[in-house]
């Protein structure tokens, strides 16, 4: 590219198209003004979405990246604009969730002083931010920008915060652009050891009941394809992290299901029953692994990793494959044998029928005189989808439920916030699944408490004519802690029970069009409804106010102890 002298403002947007970037969400203010300037003069070739708070635009930036693979970009200004970005930041930090985040900041003479809308967002977002960098002068910014997208990107995915003074973006620079391709110091993908990758072939070759649980590295490594040949190869049956989840389509013959917390029963069962355990792109949270004393301690471990720090932070490893999962599965999957495993796999639909008996058709078909459940709401989702749409979900019972009884048939089709548990999370998501996969469905499914914390975002979708489904079950509870207030706290609800607005009469004040199901012959033809509409919709269901998520593993216990009820 030609040198040429423009704004810092300017040379941020020339950066951003650099990279391939299209679509941006944000929030303007003060120190950021001059980007924005420059977002006017560039509005044909580069899409601003104005979120109606700053945590919004990073949950949809997380949204975008998590349905497209691509990096997400928001934008803010200094001070409370920074901040309110904190909480999505961490989210993707956690969940490895590629975004770029660009925050103002004011002039550099003023750094220290307490000046109007300042804070120290570098030091702030330094634990929740795979890197970080505050720009003050204009030459900078190219270098600067091109590093974050590298380090957003390669090897395990997180965000980047870049804080850019006011100075510099006003000050002029000779501009040329080039790409990031490598940082020293900085190893994003280790070298594979192809002989740790021949000794778990053999390991796994010679195991009696070996076992796959799989997580997003699948989905973050586009290692789909790998997977599915291993386990169909193998013939070993594989579970799912929720992250995972959708790595696999949900009806193939080898997928058994979800691990942890409220899991499926056979999947954590038999997590303690396996010989070899084939861990691939999953970093062992205590929701899956429940106590770590009693986790596995009779299998050998094999540990697909791309991340260092992840290997034996959690559980030992007999085994652990550094790189990315892709290679890894390609070097591994010539030394594998042909083989079924049909007896080791019958124990998997053999606690799945009691898990059936037990749970799922109580939750999918509830007994005469119950109200509509989380299930049977989905199961009618899954029933209008045919298993293509994009399900986002919120944090709460219906995450565990959605996450349950979704079904899906191709992958980055789940995006839900996992390590940090954000409430809030999928209304913004929503929006960014649906603008970076405007070909997909995209549903939402919210709980009346997560509703509330980003319910300023249907301004969002109506002022962008994002045609999102939106789904809000509505017990009136906040429903996992009452859960855990009913099982562990003697029913002591205290602070759980929501006294909820009119949600219909706000989502109509935002024209998006709006329908109330409390009637359980009402549920079918209202779906059908939502999901032929080419407009955005919000569907609220009334369901069963103190219905539980089972099975479920208490904090603290053992996989093995898996209570169905």
């Amino acid at each position: 590219m030609e040198n040429n002298k423009i704004s810092g403002a300017e040379a941020v947007i020339r950066c951003l198209l650099a990279e391939g970037v299209d679509l941006v969400y944000g929030y303007p203010g003060g120190a950021i003004m001059p980007v924005y300037d420059e977002l006017y003069k560039f509005q044909d070739q580069l899409h601003h979405v104005l979120v109606r708070h700053e945590q919004g635009a990073a949950h949809a930036a997380q949204g975008f990246a998590r349905a497209t693979g691509k990096v997400g970009v928001a934008i803010a200004t200094s001070g409370p604009g920074a901040t309110n970005l904190v909480t999505g930041i961490a989210d993707a930090q956690i969940d490895s969730t590629p975004l770029v985040c660009i925050t103002g900041q004011v002039g550099k003479h003023l750094l220290g002083s307490d000046a109007f809308q300042e804070t120290d967002i570098i030091g702030i977002s330094t634990p929740v931010t795979k890197w970080n960098y505050q720009i003050t002068e204009a030459h900078e910014i190219p270098e600067i920008i091109a590093k974050a997208f590298y380090i957003a990107k390669s090897g395990r995915p997180g965000p980047v915060l870049i804080d850019i003074t006011k100075n510099a973006q006003f000050d002029e620079l000779d501009f040329s652009y080039e790409k990031c391709t490598g940082i020293r110091s900085y190893h994003p993908k280790p070298v594979l050891d192809l002989k740790k990758v021949q000794d778990a072939a053999d390991l796994i070759n010679n195991a009696k009941k070996p076992y796959i649980i799989f997580g997003q590295g699948i989905i973050l490594s586009q290692a789909e394809e790998q997977l599915k040949r291993l386990v169909e190869k193998s013939g070993i049956p594989a579970a799912w992290t929720i992250l995972g989840l959708s790595a696999l389509p949900t009806d193939h013959r080898l997928n058994v299901g979800m691990v942890g917390m409220h899991g499926n029963y056979g999947p954590n069962l038999l997590t303690n029953e396996c010989d070899v355990l084939i861990a691939l792109g999953m970093r062992f949270d205590d929701r899956v692994t429940g106590n770590l004393a009693t986790y596995a301690k009779q299998a050998k471990v094999i540990h697909f990793e791309i991340d260092p720090a992840e290997v034996d932070k959690n559980v030992k490893t007999d085994i652990a494959i550094l790189g990315d999962v892709k290679e890894a599965l390609t070097a591994l999957i010539p030394l594998i044998d042909k083989k079924v495993h049909d007896s080791w796999h019958n124990e998997f639909k053999d606690k799945y029928k009691i898990e059936l008996d037990a749970v799922i058709k109580e939750e999918l078909s509830p007994s005469n005189g119950k109200g509509i459940s989380m299930g049977e709401t989905m199961e009618m989702i899954n029933k209008h989808s045919k298993g293509d749409a994009i399900i986002v979900s919120d944090v709460g019972q219906h995450q565990m439920f959605a996450c349950r009884y979704a079904k899906f048939n191709s992958t980055k089709s789940n995006v839900t916030s996992g390590g940090l548990g954000t409430m809030g999370f999928a209304l913004p998501a929503a929006i960014g699944a649906k603008m970076g996969r405007p070909d997909r469905e995209v549903v939402a499914i919210i709980g009346d408490g997560g509703f509330q914390m980003n319910i300023q975002e249907l301004g969002t979708i109506f002022q962008s004519q994002v045609p999102v489904k939106i789904v809000v079950l509505n017990n009136e509870f906040l429903g996992m802690v009452r859960q855990w207030q009913e099982l562990f706290f003697d029913n002591r609800y205290a602070s759980t029970k929501m006294i909820n607005p009119n949600f219909i009469a706000i989502a109509e004040g935002y024209h998006i069009k709006s329908k109330k199901v409390t009637q359980r012959q009402d549920l079918d033809a209202a779906v059908a409804e939502m999901m032929a509409s080419k407009d955005s919709y919000f569907l609220e269901v009334m369901v069963e106010k103190e219905n539980n998520v089972f099975p479920m593993i208490p904090t603290g216990a053992s996989v093995s102890d898996m209570r169905l009820s």
